[in-house]
């Protein structure tokens, strides 16, 4: 079953890029988009292996790299501990929920010029973008799972004895865990996105600026090369994320597989 489902989805990758090479050489006009100045795979394939071969691929994909993972990871404890308290909390949600949902719906672009303006350099708002982009997915995640854990559950451990601190480590912590990864798998991919999008604004090195780059000098295939790039990079993290949270619920693979 799982060798079927795998060719499956192989062949569904290899249509999409025969129907993309196919609309490319032919030029395709359907009206409302064309394929006049898209480039064709083959192109792109040239472009990403004359990139494996230049050293600027290790400067953009480590700076991208730092930059995600340092925002991110200063997310996902603000957000995992906002969380914890809001949910957990009708003090802390009363004070910490109305701030935290004024400022989630401003998009991350937005916060790109006061970032500037704040931070000394633009490697620290980068990161502050990463850290906005990821912080408000694990936030809201957290609190449906910490808030949707079975009272029954805690009652029956309070009952049984257990301490404050026991019940939220062994009872409250392992029921909200798949809300929590959920959450955190969903932030690292809007830490790349945001990411990017910093980049493209006040970045000297990263995947985002040589996209950008290859758009403002007309290096049509280095942008497709970008492109694919980051979403390599971005499913990665998310797929590493998820496994290793998995990896961490035990209990959660006992109860599906029943």
């Amino acid at each position: 079953m799982k060798v079927i489902r795998c060719l499956i989805r192989g062949c569904s990758v290899l249509s999409c890029v025969a129907l993309w090479q196919l609309a490319s050489s032919l030029h395709a006009n359907l009206g409302v988009i064309t394929f006049r100045n898209v480039p064709p795979p083959t192109e792109v394939v040239e472009s990403a292996l004359a990139l494996l071969k230049s050293p600027k691929l290790l400067a953009h994909v480590g700076s991208s790299l730092w930059r995600v993972f340092a925002g991110y990871g200063a997310a996902a404890v603000a957000g995992v501990a906002f969380g914890f308290a809001i949910g957990r909390s009708r003090a802390a949600g009363d004070l910490l929920l109305p701030p935290l949902e004024l400022l989630r719906p401003i998009p991350a672009v937005a916060w790109i010029p006061l970032s500037i303006l704040i931070f000394p350099s633009s490697e620290l708002s980068m990161i502050f973008i990463t850290f906005i982009g990821a912080l408000f997915p694990i936030i809201l995640n957290t609190i449906h799972g910490v808030a949707n854990v079975d009272r029954r559950l805690v009652a029956s451990a309070r009952s049984l004895g257990g301490t404050s601190t026991a019940i939220l480590f062994e009872v409250v912590l392992p029921a909200a865990a798949p809300s929590i990864v959920t959450g955190l798998a969903i932030g690292m991919g809007t830490s790349w996105f945001c990411l990017v999008t910093a980049e493209m604004i006040s970045g000297q090195f990263g995947i985002g600026y040589y996209t950008w780059e290859a758009y403002t000098l007309q290096n049509y295939a280095d942008i497709i090369v970008g492109m694919l790039i980051i979403g390599v990079l971005g499913m990665g993290s998310s797929w590493l994320l998820t496994t290793f949270g998995q990896a961490l619920m035990p209990w959660r693979r006992a109860v599906e597989t029943r």
